[in-house]
C-alpha cells in the first residue's frame, strides 16, 4: 500500500531530523524539506493517474475539456500553495506561509472567474 510507504519516508525523516535538529536546526530542517519534497514528488506522480482517468471521464460524458483544466489547475494551486506554506511554518516562518496561502486563495478566485463568469450567464439566460 502507498501509504505504508509515504508513512515510512515520513516517520524515518523526522526520526533523523530530531537528533539533527538539536545539534544543528538548519540539518534537521534540510531533512525535513527533503522528505516532504519526495513525498510531495511520490503524490505528483500519483496525480497523474488521476488526471489520465478525469480525461477518460471528459471523453465519454463529452464535458467541455476548458472546465477541467480549471478544475485540475486550482487542485494545483492548492497542493503547492499548502505544502510551501507548511515548509514555512515548520521553518518558522509562519507570516511567510500565511502570505503563500493568502496568495493561492486568491489565484484560485482569478482562475475559477471564468467558471463564475459562465454560472451567472447561464441563471441570466434562466430568467
Amino acid at each position: 500500500m502507498d501509504i505504508l510507504k509515504i508513512a515510512m519516508i515520513g516517520m524515518a525523516g523526522v526520526c533523523l531530523a530530531i537528533p539533527l535538529k538539536s545539534y544543528k536546526a538548519e540539518y534537521g530542517m534540510l531533512i525535513s524539506l527533503g522528505t516532504c519534497v519526495c513525498i510531495f514528488i511520490y503524490l505528483v506522480t500519483k496525480l497523474e493517474i488521476v488526471v489520465e482517468y478525469i480525461g477518460r471521464i471528459e471523453t465519454v460524458l463529452n464535458l467541455d475539456g476548458g472546465y477541467i483544466r480549471l478544475m485540475l489547475k486550482m487542485m494545483g494551486i492548492t497542493y503547492v500553495a499548502q505544502f510551501a506554506a507548511e515548509i514555512c511554518k515548520d521553518a518558522g516562518y509562519g507570516a511567510v506561509g500565511s502570505q503563500i496561502e493568502l496568495f493561492g486563495k486568491v489565484s484560485i478566485l482569478f482562475v475559477s472567474m471564468p467558471v463564475l463568469l459562465a454560472l451567472l450567464q447561464t441563471v441570466g439566460d434562466f430568467l
